[in-house]
């Protein structure tokens, strides 16, 4: 009789609206594969056969029960794709994840951070890791990026106000950046072959990162993106709005490998559709800032 043929298995966040949405939906079209996904709530729209794990990334008691029930239903098998998609965009810093981090911090850069920790053991031989990011880490893409790094300070913001939402969120992927490289330079990471990708989708309309905020800054982003953005792509290709369609097509093509970076290059940033691999921020590319932000991450988790 002949033995079935084992299945590709891929983990993912931020799977049930948005680019990742259409991600997991090529993703899951492909032969022999088991798809889960984390997600709130209950009653997601997926495809046939993903299976839902109940995750709440603004606790990271939640993010741990995930990581144990995935454990449990893999058993022997191995995860061959980790994708680290989901993340939110606030108006504000006020709001707290469950351990009293700012809910940016925690959703888009902490929780991540412990999944990729806690799930590193189960990721095959030769496997993936994705961690989407964005070119809004980047000074020279955005004004409003951050020119330093202060780990404390973005998980403890002492204000709030205007602004504040979109600068925590900019920061927040260049967490997600630094943390992808940290992992990439990792002995066991190098040793077991794992690929290592921090994905940039690029500038996306009709997604529901800002779901969070309030009506009136989802207005004053729809208005910049249908206005000012659009001016500005004509001398910024950056800047020229893409689609969640081919956001999350270009998701799934990097995830399944392809669309790879050249040798020694772990970025790929979507430009108006198209893949490029440019050299992140100075900052990012900063040493003994990715040290830094590992350490300080690693107390907040709980795994030092």
């Amino acid at each position: 009789m002949d033995q079935a043929k084992p299945q590709h298995v891929i983990v993912m966040t931020g799977a049930t609206a948005g680019l990742g949405a259409h991600a997991v939906q090529h993703i899951a079209a492909q032969p022999d594969t088991r798809v889960i996904i984390g997600a709130r709530g209950s009653g997601r729209t997926v495809p046939r056969g993903v299976a839902v794990i109940p995750l709440d990334l603004a606790s990271l008691a939640s993010v741990r029960e995930f990581a144990d029930a995935v454990t449990r239903q893999l058993g022997d098998a191995r995860i061959d794709i980790l994708i680290l998609n989901a993340g939110i965009q606030a108006s504000n810093t006020e709001r707290r994840s469950a351990e009293g981090y700012e809910l940016t911090f925690a959703v888009n850069h902490l929780a991540h951070y412990l999944l990729a920790r806690l799930l590193l053991p189960r990721l095959a031989d030769h496997g993936r890791l994705v961690i989407t990011t964005s070119e809004t880490h980047d000074p020279v893409v955005t004004p409003i990026a951050p020119k330093t790094l202060a780990p404390q300070a973005l998980a403890h913001p002492s204000k709030s106000g205007f602004g504040s939402g979109i600068r925590a969120y900019s920061a927040s992927k260049l967490c997600n950046l630094l943390t992808a490289q940290s992992f990439a330079a990792l002995d066991e990471v190098k040793a077991r072959q794992i690929t290592v990708i921090a994905f940039s989708p690029g500038l996306t309309g009709g997604t529901s990162l800002g779901r969070d905020s309030s009506p009136a800054m989802r207005v004053f982003v729809m208005f910049l993106m249908n206005t000012v953005f659009r001016l500005v792509g004509l001398f910024r290709p950056e800047y020229v709005m893409g689609t969640p369609e081919r956001s999350g097509e270009a998701l799934a093509e990097v995830s399944l490998g392809t669309v790879t970076p050249p040798p020694g290059r772990i970025y790929v940033s979507l430009v108006k559709g198209k893949a490029t691999f440019p050299n992140p921020s100075e900052l990012a590319r900063n040493r003994d800032a990715q040290s830094r932000l590992w350490g300080e991450s690693a107390a907040m988790v709980g795994m030092e």
